[in-house]
């Protein structure tokens, strides 16, 4: 991003936007603006002007394209807008990046993402398959039916791609696993929606053996189609900036220093090049990542940056606690997990539910705590303080963790301390 685009970008916002113009207020243009010079965006700030009434953030008054449900899974959904040139735009480009994670000329894509309410991921993805070069069959299963209706579906119409969330296509391989069966056409799962973790893929290997996990675009519902797969890079969380279209800054946590040296994690802020209608200028997406080569733009996804459990004064993220299941489960086949927060003997408590075939349930619980005990020794001197609860792993179905109603995602995070 030139320093000329980005001060033209930042004027365009603060004479249009109501809420850039109160944002940079004291922000001097008299010459060309480097990213730091701008405030970055506060999301609460950003979303209370960002509303359906009496709009703030808007640069104008909407009058083609599309409306979408954003917010993820949490319980307090927001709306974010394109016009119609803008979403053109962005599906082309998150077609053009499903050839770079390896989709093929009459390969048959069965989508199992989630359809109506406002919500992008279905309709974001015909659109995408519509516009990409590459010529693909389209089955269009959608994410309602059931895991074994849409095994059927697959396996009727010969599909050759899932699309899908990790959690959606999780349920469809339990289910195949449980029929002792396999669906050996299926040559590659393209994911999106929620990140893919190492302890789902022996589960994904069994239903499907001959398929490859890729991402299919690094995006978001509020900051759009931010990177692409890179061609031939084994770890699925490398993704390359769409240069032309989007500026990614990773930055510290603490200070907001530009981090560009590779391997030193921070927080990801995202400028929109493109938009107009709702301009995206130092937005937070919410992730921790890290630069592979900061010259070519690849960098790599770490976790989110702000989903944090608060057990007493102990901070728990919710990657730590994937984390230490991945390292101590082995082969085990883990299909999800999700943190709850509760309040129990007038202390919090913090459970984590597996869902998956665990051969050794009190083993595998006792490796989860003494490992995570020894990574957060801060968790384990507050128990030994008598200030919380040890933390608490119970075994469930997989059909019993909580999920999105909209979206189908696991929620990662349940707080039941208010129920």
């Amino acid at each position: 991003m030139s320093d000329q685009h980005l001060t033209e970008l930042a004027e365009f916002a603060r004479r249009n936007s109501p809420y850039y113009q109160d944002l940079y207020a004291g922000v001097k243009t008299d010459g060309p603006l480097l990213p730091e010079d701008l405030p970055v965006i506060d999301h609460a700030g950003f979303w209370a002007a960002n509303t359906l009434r009496n709009n703030r953030v808007l640069t104008s008054r909407q009058v083609d394209g599309v409306v979408f449900k954003t917010g993820g899974t949490t319980n307090d959904p927001k709306m974010t807008v394109y016009t119609r040139a803008e979403l053109h735009a962005m599906a082309r480009l998150q077609g053009d990046g499903y050839a770079e994670a390896g989709l093929r000329t009459g390969d048959r894509v069965a989508n199992f993402f989630y359809a109506g309410e406002l919500y992008a991921s279905f309709l974001f993805n015909v659109l995408c398959l519509q516009e990409t070069s590459v010529p693909v069959v389209h089955l269009p299963i959608a994410g309602t039916p059931s895991p074994a209706t849409m095994a059927e579906m697959m396996a009727e119409h010969e599909a050759t791609v899932a699309l899908s969330t990790p959690t959606t296509l999780s349920q469809v391989a339990a289910h195949l696993v449980a029929q002792n069966e396999q669906l050996p056409s299926v040559r590659l799962f393209l994911f999106g929606g929620e990140a893919f973790y190492e302890d789902q893929r022996p589960l994904i290997a069994k239903a499907f053996p001959n398929a490859d996990v890729r991402s299919l675009g690094y995006a978001s519902v509020d900051a759009g189609v931010l990177a692409a797969p890179v061609r031939g890079e084994p770890d699925a969380r490398v993704h390359r900036v769409h240069r032309l279209q989007k500026s990614l800054e990773i930055v510290d946590g603490n200070t907001g220093e530009p981090i560009r040296e590779p391997g030193r994690p921070g927080r990801l802020l995202v400028t929109d090049l493109v938009r107009r209608l709702m301009p995206i200028i130092r937005y937070p997406v919410g992730d921790t990542a890290e630069w592979v080569d900061y010259e070519d733009r690849r960098f790599r996804l770490l976790g989110r940056s702000e989903e944090g459990a608060r057990v007493g004064p102990v901070t728990v993220y919710v990657e730590d606690l994937r984390a230490v299941v991945e390292e101590v489960s082995g082969h085990q086949l883990i299909s999800g997990i999700q943190a709850v927060q509760r309040r129990r003997d007038s202390k919090d408590e913090l459970a984590l539910r597996i869902a998956g075939e665990i051969s050794d349930a009190q083993q595998l619980a006792a490796s989860v705590i003494r490992r995570f005990e020894e990574l957060r020794p801060m968790f384990a001197q507050h128990v030994r303080a008598g200030l919380i609860n040890p933390l608490k792993v119970e075994y469930v179905p997989l059909s019993e963790l909580e999920v999105n109603t909209r979206s189908g995602k696991i929620v990662r995070l349940v707080d039941q301390r208010l129920d």
